[in-house]
């Protein structure tokens, strides 16, 4: 099976996700004698970090690759033809989704998107689960993700979706990017809101947002953090950056969830290889 983005899962399909992530760390001969190709650029850390220890925890050789591998003439059935005959799985980082999808659609092994343009699948499916293990009732959680649209947001809304969670989006007028339902509502006027948030999610801002209008209306300082409640965090989409989505003072601040709420990410990671290798050929 394919992971490509959450909507194509059912909240019983990801509850199981978590499950097998709580018990995963007993888990070390999956890919015994198996190989898994990676497709990650230079710039990737965590992401990277998390699926190659992962597939070496588990037993398999993690075999790298830059993703402009897979932008030669070459067409892609034929070096998946190829690929096939040594690797067990795929995890591919590349800005195109629809390649990525290409790739889904012709290989005989599973396919991972570890993130695109349009989408990072599994960085939010990480920290839903690391807000699960905060709290038990996640799911009834208030969630506002401020900025502009781009793939983190996509992947939260697409999350929400399917968890069925309470998603506000607070940004600048006309970066709505779907009708407001159920799941979604969008508002420009981020400061009402703080005071009924239980998660403030944040992504780094492209270079038309880094401005002073835009740090003045949007950017997470140390009074905004405390106008969270009590147990509300925040959890910023690393890389972030002090001084511009969030300020320095609200990182120090005790709202910040910390860098070892990144510690799931491999649990997850590696529960989506056995998920994955699980329900397709390994």
């Amino acid at each position: 099976m394919n992971f490509l983005s959450l909507d194509d899962f059912t909240e019983d399909q990801l509850t199981e996700i978590f499950e097998i992530a709580d018990h995963i760390s007993r888990d070390n001969s999956l890919l015994k004698g198996k190989s898994v190709i990676l497709f990650f650029p230079e710039s990737s850390i965590r992401t990277r970090i998390s699926f190659e220890k992962g597939v070496h925890d588990l037993g398999g050789q993690p075999i790298l690759f830059p993703p402009e591998a897979l932008d030669k003439r070459e067409e892609l059935r034929d070096v998946f033809g190829y690929i096939e005959n040594w690797a067990d799985l795929a995890v591919i980082r590349h800005s195109d989704f629809r390649r990525i999808q290409d790739i889904a659609e012709i290989s005989n092994i599973p396919v991972i998107n570890a993130m695109s343009s349009s989408n990072h699948p599994c960085e939010i499916l990480s920290d839903l689960y690391g807000i699960r293990k905060l709290n038990s009732h996640y799911r009834s959680l208030n969630y506002t993700y401020v900025g502009p649209g781009g793939n983190i947001l996509q992947s939260w809304i697409n999350i929400a979706k399917v968890m069925n969670l309470s998603l506000t989006h607070a940004g600048p007028a006309g970066e709505k990017v779907q009708p407001e339902d159920g799941n979604y509502r969008f508002t420009t006027d981020l400061d009402p809101v703080l005071p009924g948030t239980d998660v403030l999610l944040t992504d780094p801002l492209p270079d038309c947002f880094r401005t002073a209008d835009y740090y003045k209306s949007f950017q997470i300082t140390e009074k905004r953090a405390a106008m969270l409640p009590e147990r509300g965090i925040i959890n910023p989409c690393p890389p972030f950056y002090r001084g511009e989505e969030v300020s320095a003072e609200a990182i120090e601040s005790e709202k910040f969830v910390g860098y070892g709420f990144k510690k799931s990410l491999l649990d997850v990671q590696k529960a989506l290889i056995r998920y994955c290798s699980a329900r397709g050929p390994i």
